[in-house]
């Protein structure tokens, strides 16, 4: 994703790095805003239900998303 899109999750590649990406309010069917990566890459931050949050690069990925 480039800055400023938006997505929709549909759910995760890595079941147990999805509870924790569901505890931090990831949830499939909500929509999501790719803000920034950090000058080096990692980590980046999204938006996700009116709050940023900064993720990993690696927990990204896990990620699957509906354009």
């Amino acid at each position: 994703m480039l800055p400023g899109e938006t997505a929709v999750i549909s759910g995760f590649r890595d079941d147990t790095l999805s509870v924790k990406l569901l505890e931090m309010g990831l949830l499939p069917g909500t929509v999501v805003r790719f803000n920034f990566s950090a000058p080096l890459g990692d980590p980046i931050c999204i938006t996700v239900s009116g709050f940023d949050l900064s993720l990993r690069v690696s927990e990204a990925s896990s990620i699957t998303i509906l354009n």
